[in-house]
């Protein structure tokens, strides 16, 4: 196998996964167990694997951290901004997922929670997914 001289980003996937419920948007977030940003809420998502599409890689994420199933994906934009992510240089696609409003989350792979929040009242939250919401929620 061909490895590259010089260094390559990581490409990542992360979801924004909105429900209504008793007619409040909630949006489902997850409260990352491992470093960086231990024990605060994030989008569910996570790396994408050798040969995996990014589609594959958001529906994988998705079942692996919170147990629900996307009945559909879109993806919406992608970030690139050089320190996103402290570890390394991470390029993330960022999907809007439906699934069914009677699915119910639980965490899982390297999330410690998986939880509903309402919209209005988000926590504060890791990486750069306080910008994604924004931009998403200002989008046409």
């Amino acid at each position: 196998m061909y490895e590259y001289e010089y260094p390559r980003p990581a490409v990542a996937v992360d979801l924004i996964v909105i429900r209504i419920e008793d007619a409040r948007s909630k949006l489902l977030l997850i409260e990352r167990k491992n470093e960086p940003f231990a024990g605060d809420w994030a989008l569910p998502g996570g790396f994408l694997d050798e040969g995996e599409t990014l589609e594959t890689a958001a529906a994988r994420e998705l079942l692996e951290e919170t147990g629900t199933n996307a009945t559909r994906l879109e993806q919406f934009k992608a970030y690139s901004t050089v320190d996103r992510d402290p570890r390394t240089r991470v390029i993330s696609v960022i999907f809007v997922a439906e699934i069914l409003a009677s699915d119910t989350a639980t965490a899982g792979d390297d999330a410690s929670k998986a939880q509903w929040f309402d919209i209005e009242n988000l926590p504060n939250l890791a990486f750069d997914h306080a910008t994604i919401l924004n931009d998403y929620f200002k989008s046409p």
